[in-house]
């Protein structure tokens, strides 16, 4: 698509920033952690350390890798799996959100009108 040295290294500036988001997003989440929708044992809402600059932030350091792998190795498959990623990134997202606001409410609204959905 494009053979450009500066936008290879945008690409690996920008998977090496997704990595670093992610393990401070696993930091923040602490005690919190889990995979997948856990209503019947959800731990408190997390709102601090990445998760106050992001809803979102493990999703969102996913999809900064993903577009940092295209741009490293631009081609018409990875821009496909690429945007399927990011599809699959915001339904899940969407999904995880109805939960949240189920669960914890007006303290979920609140977070959710000062902290963005990604970045």
């Amino acid at each position: 698509m494009f053979d450009n040295g500066i936008v290879a290294w945008i690409g690996a500036a920008l998977c090496m920033l997704g990595l670093m988001l992610f393990v401070w997003s696993l930091i923040s989440f602490g005690e919190s952690f889990r995979v997948g929708i856990d209503e019947e044992k959800p731990g408190k809402l997390v709102t601090t350390g990445a998760f106050a600059i992001s809803r979102n932030p493990i999703y969102t350091a996913f999809g900064m890798v993903l577009a940092g792998i295209f741009l490293i190795l631009p081609n018409f498959i990875l821009l496909l799996y690429t945007f399927a990623g990011f599809w699959l990134f915001n339904r899940q997202v969407k999904l995880e959100e109805a939960s949240l606001r189920k669960i914890y409410g007006k303290e979920y609204e609140e977070y959710c009108k000062k902290v963005s959905r990604y970045l």
